[in-house]
């Protein structure tokens, strides 16, 4: 992933300004509590949508356990229908090839579908040090690209702004790009949506050369697959005479049978359609129809590491519906751009870490910025475990140098208190005997009070389950004394560091 995004703050840093911009919070509780709503109506049509989630999982688990040769395959039927396969280990090497070609054109001006892979490596930024414009033609893309801003949604970049917001943008940037917007533009989505369109169609109509990403690429054909709703992909894809797909590795399936469930589950799960409004597939190049070149440059950039954590892995099953970002209690209150990434939410929390790693200040905060709640795994249309991925990383990040010192602290305590019986139920019969004490918050500086400022401390139960366990064994044999003292007490062996 680009290194762009280093020196950010932290997750907690960031979150703790968004969480107390008022606006933010309401255009995205707006905008994510109407999607999840839609998406569940159109789930709840199909009957078997339990056995397409399983069947989408097994079929993204099957190509990344065998990727290596649906890989070499995709390549062989790219070439064979008259594309070029470039292979970029990072970022920066998929930025250079593209860039590359475009100069080969002597074109300076390219645009854009809609694509995650091309965010991950700041594509745009690093063809503007080459002098070459990128235009983004999605809508959502074009605000923030106007506004001078940064997406914060995967599906909805430009979630975070309401009509009259985008109005002001229209107003004052569109001029600088190309067409300006209309002197009397008001905030209507039909008038917002027509000055785009406008403005857009003399970037469609000039463009020699655009840049697109893929939702899927088919190994047996070589064919790639974009799902979009607006009809400008379409455009991008068919028009200009040079295509250029950037395409992360794991978004290749074996077949076009295997399409066909993926195709089910992602509109559903992104914007609550039962088919997209505009899927369109391409196989290499075709004379007289379609762009005359065709590159698709196979990005890795950190994929590779992650295909080698069992654990971790899930999250390449990822088809980008965001159907997790709009039940994730964390993203609705912090927003996508707390995360520092071009993948917000929790599967940017599991994915951005795993591409990135856990070396930077930011990227070991990432797997932190969830309630665990598992509302993301419920959602998610090929059943990634997002929560055990984020406790997995939490342990990698714990067991780092540079981690969180307290969590070590208190996980150091914590394993001295289990492996020694009669200190861990001495502590449990204090915390039982002064519990009524207990504060509601933590007094003392620190993390722990920083912790307990947003939420009460939990009750300690009157006995622990230990003691409640020995009365209730006590009561069915007749022997225990119910004191907790007795001769139930578990006896531990030192030897096997079990009880017996």
């Amino acid at each position: 992933m680009s290194r762009t995004d280093l020196g950010m703050p932290t997750f907690p840093q960031a979150a703790r300004v968004s969480t107390k911009d008022a606006g933010l919070r309401a255009n995205l509780t707006h905008a994510t509590h109407t999607i999840r709503a839609k998406r569940a109506a159109a789930v709840a049509e199909l009957p078997d949508w339990p056995r397409l989630r399983a069947a989408g999982a097994a079929v993204k688990d099957h190509t990344l356990r065998h990727l290596d040769h649906y890989l070499l395959q995709l390549e062989q039927a790219v070439t064979q229908a008259g594309g070029t396969v470039h292979w970029a280990t990072t970022a920066e090497e998929a930025n250079r090839i593209t860039a590359d070609i475009i100069k080969a054109t002597g074109e300076t001006e390219v645009v854009k579908v809609k694509s995650m892979a091309t965010q991950e490596t700041g594509l745009n930024e690093a063809l503007a040090h080459h002098g070459i414009t990128a235009y983004e033609t999605d809508l959502a893309e074009l605000i923030v690209q106007l506004g001078d801003d940064k997406p914060s949604h995967i599906l909805v970049p430009a979630i975070h702004k309401n009509r009259t917001e985008i109005r002001d943008i229209f107003t004052r940037t569109m001029a600088a790009w190309g067409r300006p917007a209309p002197d009397d533009l008001h905030d209507t989505p039909a008038e917002l949506a027509e000055a785009a369109r406008l403005h857009l169609r003399e970037k469609f109509l000039r463009a020699k050369v655009a840049v697109s990403g893929a939702n899927f690429m088919i190994a047996e054909t070589g064919t790639l697959v974009v799902v979009e709703s607006e009809g400008n992909g379409r455009m991008c894809l068919t028009l200009p005479d040079t295509l250029i797909s950037i395409v992360g590795i794991e978004k290749t399936i074996p077949t076009f049978r295997d399409l066909d469930i993926l195709l089910q589950t992602l509109p559903r799960s992104s914007t609550a359609e039962r088919m997209n409004p505009y899927t369109t597939m391409w196989t290499g190049t075709t004379p007289h129809d379609g762009p005359r070149n065709f590159h698709l440059v196979l990005l890795d950039n950190g994929r590779t590491d992650t295909l080698a954590d069992t654990t971790g892995r899930q999250a390449l099953r990822c088809i980008r519906c965001s159907a997790c970002l709009n039940v994730c209690p964390v993203y609705e209150r912090a927003g996508g751009h707390a995360y520092g990434s071009a993948y917000p939410g929790p599967i940017g929390a599991i994915l951005t870490p795993q591409l990135r790693g856990t070396s930077t200040p930011l990227d070991a905060s990432l797997p932190y910025a969830s309630t665990l709640c598992g509302a993301c795994y419920d959602v998610c249309p090929v059943a990634i475990d997002i929560p055990e991925i984020l406790v997995h990383l939490r342990e990698r990040v714990a067991d780092q140098k540079d981690g969180h010192r307290a969590e070590r602290t208190a996980m150091k305590a914590a394993t001295w208190l289990l492996d020694h019986p009669a200190a861990l139920s001495a502590t449990e019969r204090a915390a039982s005997a002064t519990r009524r004490l207990h504060p509601n918050r933590l007094p003392v500086p620190g993390p722990g009070k920083a912790w307990s400022d947003a939420r009460d401390l939990p009750d300690v139960a009157a006995e622990s389950f230990r003691a409640g366990w020995k009365k209730a064994r006590g009561a069915r044999t007749g022997t225990g004394t119910g004191t907790g003292t007795g001769t139930n007490e578990p006896k531990h062996d030192k030897d096997k560091d079990t009880p017996r």
